[in-house]
């Protein structure tokens, strides 16, 4: 059995689009980002994170990532905060929202209602005019170039750009908060990592500036 070459040629295409969007993010990133790390490394309530559709994907892996590697994290989906999820927001929590072009009406009227509970908004968004900018005190800016996305319409290489940005964001407040891997590892007692019976060494610590009163100004 032979593979046509062509096959693989878009197969290569596609995998060497996406990993050059990631590529491109390292030198882009900036004070932003150091306030963002900053601002949850300072969170005293909930660290909560939301997105719909495949950015809702990415925002349910954010939070786990961030759990996992020492910052309490919880999912909380736009649309079930229309509905009421909403009043587990308070003023002491931090809520971030993904969302590429920043303007799916649930998860801009979810900043909204973080705001008015008090809470402080960071919006991970390729478009810096959008409403859900508007409405954050804080935002990321990431994007991707068009061929990084299939047709440049289907979200694939934003996807992965937006959660390899959160992964940066994690490992950075990891250090920061001096997180151990034997912290870890009561939280991860199942699958092949739990029954790792030798642990590296602990990461090197960061020091984050202190963020600013409140959080973000």
């Amino acid at each position: 059995m032979t593979v046509d070459d062509d096959v693989l040629g878009v197969a290569r295409a596609r995998l060497l689009s996406e990993a050059d969007a990631i590529h491109r993010l390292a030198p882009r990133l900036d004070e932003t980002f150091e306030r963002a790390a900053a601002t949850l490394l300072g969170c005293t309530g909930k660290v909560l994170v939301g997105g719909s559709g495949t950015s809702g994907a990415v925002a349910r892996r954010m939070a786990h990532v961030l759990s996992v590697t020492g910052t309490p994290a919880l999912f909380l989906a736009p649309m079930d905060s229309l509905h009421g999820a909403s009043g587990a927001i308070t003023e002491e929590d931090l809520m971030l929202l993904v969302s590429h072009g920043g303007s799916s009406h649930e998860v801009v009227q979810t900043a909204e209602i973080a705001r008015s509970h008090g809470a402080k908004v960071i919006a991970m968004t390729g478009r810096a005019d959008s409403d859900l900018a508007r409405r954050a005190d804080l935002t990321l800016l990431v994007t991707v170039p068009s061929d990084a996305d299939i047709g440049g319409v289907i979200a694939t290489g934003i996807t992965l750009a937006q959660s390899a940005y959160g992964d940066a964001l994690a490992e950075v407040v990891m250090r920061a908060r001096g997180y151990t891997w034997e912290q870890f590892m009561r939280t991860h007692p199942a699958g092949a990592v739990g029954m790792r019976e030798q642990l590296p060494d602990d990461l090197p610590l960061l020091r984050l500036a202190e963020p600013a009163p409140g959080g973000l100004s």
